[in-house]
C-alpha cells in the first residue's frame, strides 16, 4: 500500500472552489472522467521503467486506473492541496505515494519524472497559476519527458458552440459552482513554455475532453 496522508477538514480554495467541501462528494461524477483517462494513458504509454507525477491527483481516479494496468510504472507519486480530496484516494501500489502540495511550487528536484499527468486541472486554474503549474511541470520533467493533461474541450463548430454556450457562460458567472465546465485548449501554453510534439484527442464518452500530450525538449 502506498503512503498514507494526515488530514484537516480546512482546506484551499481553487479555481474559486473549495475542494475540501467538495470531496466527499467528488465520487459521484468521476464515471463521467474515465474514459478520458483511459486516453490519456493509452497516448502518454506508462510503462514498468517509469516514474509518474500525477499533478492534481484529487481523489487519485487517474492513479487507480494506472495501477489497474498490466504495464504500469514501479514508482508514481500524487500531488494534491486539498488534503481531504487525499483522504478518498485508494490504497496504492507498494512503492506509490501521495502527498499534499501545490502544482505553482512541486516539492520535487529537477529532472524527477519520466512522466506528469494533469487529468482535469488546468482549466480550473486562473492563467497566471496555470502557467506557473506549466513551468514547473516542465522543471520536474526529465529531457524528452512526457506530460499528458485533460481539459474541457474547446466547441470546433458553430453548432457545438451554440449547445455549449448556457455551460460557458455559467462558468464565466458562477466559477464556484461551474468552473470545471469552462473549455480550455492547453496547447498555445505549452508551445511557449518549451514543450514540443503535441499530440491532441478528443473524448465524449462523458465530460467533452481534450487529451494532449506533449514532449519536454
Amino acid at each position: 500500500m502506498g503512503s498514507k496522508v494526515d488530514v484537516s477538514e480546512v482546506g484551499p480554495s481553487i479555481g474559486a472552489v473549495d475542494w475540501n467541501r467538495l470531496a466527499a462528494s467528488y465520487g459521484r461524477q468521476v464515471w463521467l472522467e474515465r474514459s478520458s483517462i483511459g486516453s490519456l494513458l493509452d497516448m502518454i504509454e506508462p510503462g514498468p521503467g517509469d516514474r509518474l507525477l500525477d499533478a492534481g491527483t484529487g481523489t487519485g481516479e487517474l492513479l487507480r486506473a494506472l495501477a489497474e494496468r498490466p504495464l504500469r510504472p514501479d514508482r508514481a507519486d500524487g500531488i494534491d492541496a486539498s488534503q481531504a480530496m487525499l483522504r478518498q484516494v485508494a490504497p496504492l501500489p507498494g512503492g506509490w505515494t501521495l502527498q499534499e502540495g501545490r502544482g505553482e511550487a512541486l516539492p520535487f528536484e529537477d529532472a524527477t519524472f519520466d512522466l506528469v499527468t494533469a487529468s482535469w486541472v488546468l482549466h480550473i486554474l486562473e492563467p497566471e497559476t496555470r502557467q506557473k503549474v506549466i513551468s514547473e511541470v516542465r522543471r520536474v520533467l526529465k529531457p524528452g519527458g512526457r506530460f499528458g493533461a485533460i481539459t474541457i474541450a474547446p466547441p470546433q463548430s458553430w453548432i457545438a458552440r451554440l449547445l455549449t454556450g448556457p455551460a460557458r457562460a455559467a462558468a464565466d458567472r458562477w466559477p464556484s459552482a461551474f468552473i470545471g465546465l469552462s473549455p480550455f485548449d492547453p496547447e498555445p501554453e505549452l508551445l511557449e513554455a518549451g514543450f514540443v510534439a503535441i499530440n491532441r484527442k478528443r473524448d465524449f464518452r462523458g465530460y467533452p475532453a481534450l487529451c494532449v500530450t506533449a514532449r519536454r525538449s
